[in-house]
């Protein structure tokens, strides 16, 4: 498996989550039950935010957006992933894995964005609500879900080049369950010095950004709710900025443990784990947290099924 040009492999083989033949069928209907809910999950409030006119404000626009970026990822890794629970020989070929890294990237970097976004809008809306139409505006919404898509690909890109320019060893096999930064670095026969250098600058970049936006748009959000007299408006505010907080968490925690730490501090099985949050856990979870929560998504989904019963 030898080229002359990019690399001295031109497949790898993917070593999946685990080696104990006992859990391979167990955890292929776990992550196969998590995906459908997934899909379902995310293609249902698309499909339900689309079809009901009401729901079409700044913060379900976003909403929209953000179930889309989770489907796509999710898709991106988790059908991949399944195979290796069912094939001995989980094979994908080099312009595959970097294909499966620059769109995994590519989402995972509009994630980070879009929930900065979607921060900042309850920031307005709950701190600004009197000017909130004019400050959130249509054309404002657009130009952040273009800075929002624009630096997932500038994030893909700088990763993705950097790692077509390795030459990677005749050992092909890669200690993950998807073509990840980290394992592949591991593979390779030449110096990682410039990508590890890259992976600290960009990602730091794509995780300190959005938190620090994050960070002082619910400290601006909070202070707010500390002002409302009423005991039930405050709980309920806290109680939508717990769900939202924990969900940022789990997808910033999991993604700066996993990248900005040397990989010598970091074992990849415990890498595995940890990629497991961002690419299973909160794509699964958004819709609950985001939307089946919420007041206008139940009601406009029992408008919808009552419309589709009387049909």
């Amino acid at each position: 498996m030898v080229t002359e040009n990019t690399s001295s492999v031109t497949e790898f083989i993917l070593a999946g989550l685990t080696e104990k033949q006992e859990l391979q069928l167990p955890l292929f209907f776990l992550f196969l039950g998590s995906y459908l809910v997934t899909v379902v999950g995310n293609l249902g409030l698309i499909t339900l935010i689309w079809l009901n006119p009401h729901l079409h404000t700044p913060m379900y626009f976003f909403l929209f957006n953000l179930s889309f970026i989770d489907f796509c990822y999710s898709t991106v890794i988790t059908p991949k992933m399944l195979m290796s629970f069912v094939s001995r020989n989980n094979v994908i070929s080099y312009s595959g894995c970097m294909t499966q890294l620059f769109f995994f990237l590519f989402f995972v970097v509009s994630e980070s964005f879009i929930l900065s976004a979607m921060a900042y809008d309850r920031y307005v809306a709950i701190c600004k609500p009197l000017v909130y139409m004019i400050t959130m505006s249509p054309q404002v919404c657009l130009i952040l879900l273009t800075g929002v898509y624009w630096m997932g690909f500038a994030g893909a890109m700088a990763h993705t080049i950097c790692m077509v320019r390795l030459t990677f060893c005749a050992e092909n096999l890669i200690n993950h369950y998807m073509c990840d930064i980290l394992p592949l670095l591991e593979r390779s026969c030449t110096s990682t010095y410039v990508n590890e250098l890259v992976v600290f600058i960009v990602v730091g970049i794509d995780i300190g950004v959005p938190t620090v936006t994050i960070f002082i748009s619910y400290a601006l959000i909070l202070s707010s709710i500390l002002r409302i007299r009423s005991t039930e408006g405050r709980s309920k505010a806290f109680s939508t900025c717990s769900s939202h907080i924990i969900a940022v968490s789990l997808f910033f925690g999991s993604g700066a443990f996993m990248y900005l730490k040397p990989s010598s501090l970091l074992p990849m099985n415990q890498g595995k784990v940890s990629s497991l949050f961002y690419t299973i856990v909160v794509p699964m979870l958004n819709p609950l947290i985001y939307s089946l929560r919420n007041k206008d998504v139940k009601v406009a989904l029992r408008k919808t099924l009552s419309k589709r019963s009387f049909s």
